[in-house]
C-alpha cells in the first residue's frame, strides 16, 4: 500500500459509487458544437453527466444565465443521462456537494493544456476531484464561444459552429443590440 504522504495524496481515497458521474463545466455563452461534442462523448462514457454553467457575477455575458441553461437543455435533451445546472464559486465545491468525483474538459490545443493542468492539479489538491482531458474533435479545434460571438457580431456565418436553436437565438440577440 502506498503511503499517503509519499504518494502526494492529501485526501484518503474514497470508495467508488455504483453510478459513474462526471461534470462538464463552462460558461457556455453561447454553447457551441465543440461543447456539444465533449458533452456527447462524456455521456457515452459516464452514467450521469452534469453540465455545470458558471455564474460569473463580475462578467456580463451575451446571454443571461437562464437563457444559457435553456439552450443547453434544449440541445442536450437527446442524451438521457445529461442534466444542466448553474453554479457559482469553486467547481470543486459544486462537485463535493453532489458527490461527483471527476470533471471532463476538452482541450483544443497545447496552449489550453498549460492552464488546464494547473487547474486540474489545484482541484485535485483542494478536493481530490479528478480531471479527465478529452482531445477536441479537429473540426472544432479553433472554436470558442468568444470567437463565435465576435464573428457573428460582424455578420460572419457561424452556422455549423453552434446548434441550430442557438444560431437562432444568437441572431435575435445580436439584432437587439
Amino acid at each position: 500500500m502506498v503511503n499517503e504522504v509519499s504518494s502526494g495524496l492529501t485526501h484518503p481515497p474514497t470508495r467508488e459509487t455504483s453510478v459513474r458521474r462526471v461534470v462538464c463545466p463552462g460558461s457556455f455563452d453561447p454553447v457551441t458544437n465543440g461543447h456539444i461534442d465533449i458533452i456527447e462523448r462524456a455521456s457515452r462514457l459516464f452514467d450521469a453527466v452534469v453540465v455545470a454553467v458558471l455564474i460569473n457575477k463580475s462578467k456580463r455575458g451575451l446571454f443571461p444565465i437562464e437563457e444559457r441553461l435553456e439552450m443547453l437543455r434544449e440541445v442536450t435533451e437527446v442524451y438521457g443521462n445529461v442534466t444542466i445546472e448553474a453554479f457559482h464559486g469553486l467547481l470543486v465545491d459544486f462537485c463535493r456537494e453532489r458527490d461527483i468525483p471527476a470533471m471532463v474538459k476538452g482541450l483544443r490545443a497545447v496552449s489550453d493544456f498549460d492552464y488546464e493542468l494547473q487547474m486540474a492539479q489545484m482541484n485535485h489538491r483542494l478536493a481530490g476531484v479528478e480531471t479527465l482531458f478529452v482531445a477536441t474533435n479537429p473540426l472544432y479545434s479553433f472554436l470558442s464561444s468568444s470567437l463565435v460571438k465576435e464573428v457573428a457580431t460582424y455578420g460572419g456565418d457561424v452556422s455549423g459552429l453552434v446548434p441550430p436553436p442557438v444560431l437562432d437565438r444568437l441572431a435575435k440577440r445580436l439584432a437587439e443590440q
